[in-house]
């Protein structure tokens, strides 16, 4: 496998007319857009951690980040590893003294940690050659601040789904 791509997480969006959530990544030193499905809740604890929103109790990211914490750990990276049958993979890597520890994961949860800890997120080379969307220079810096005018505008009622 080739060396993974860093990446940035851009935020959440909802992908009309499904409304569905997605997360959104970006190459941090290219072009290639990767958008994830996710759900709901996590969509929610993604937005949270990105806007610095606490809550009176911790949700299920906050207590594994404290849990790691406790337990003298720290997450150290997710690397979105493999798309397969339309289903993404990732691979949550904590750090405990001088070990790695790997543990299999959807990218929504793990990239819900990374956004709580800081940790940074990667992208196989084979995965953003498999559903990459690349954005031509001309049109990037618009559209991206088009993104960050919409998410400027959510709120966690926007993840809520009345089922």
């Amino acid at each position: 496998m080739s060396e993974s791509v860093p990446m940035d997480l851009i935020g959440v969006r909802i992908e009309y007319p499904t409304n569905q959530p997605i997360v959104l990544l970006r190459e941090s030193h290219g072009k290639r857009f990767l958008a994830i499905w996710i759900g709901a809740m996590e969509a929610t604890a993604i937005a949270y951690a990105l806007e610095g929103v606490n809550t009176p109790r911790p949700f299920t990211h906050d207590l594994l980040r404290i849990t790691t914490e406790v337990l003298g750990g720290q997450v150290a990276r997710v690397t979105v590893t493999e798309l397969r049958d339309s289903v993404y993979y990732a691979d949550l890597v904590l750090s405990r003294d001088d070990e790695e520890i790997h543990v299999s994961s959807r990218p929504s949860d793990a990239i819900a940690l990374a956004a709580r800890t800081g940790a940074p997120v990667f992208a196989t080379p084979e995965v953003l050659d498999d559903a990459g969307i690349e954005i031509k220079d001309d049109n990037q810096e618009a559209e991206v601040e088009a993104f960050r005018e919409f998410l400027e505008d959510l709120s966690p009622e926007d993840f809520r789904t009345d089922a």
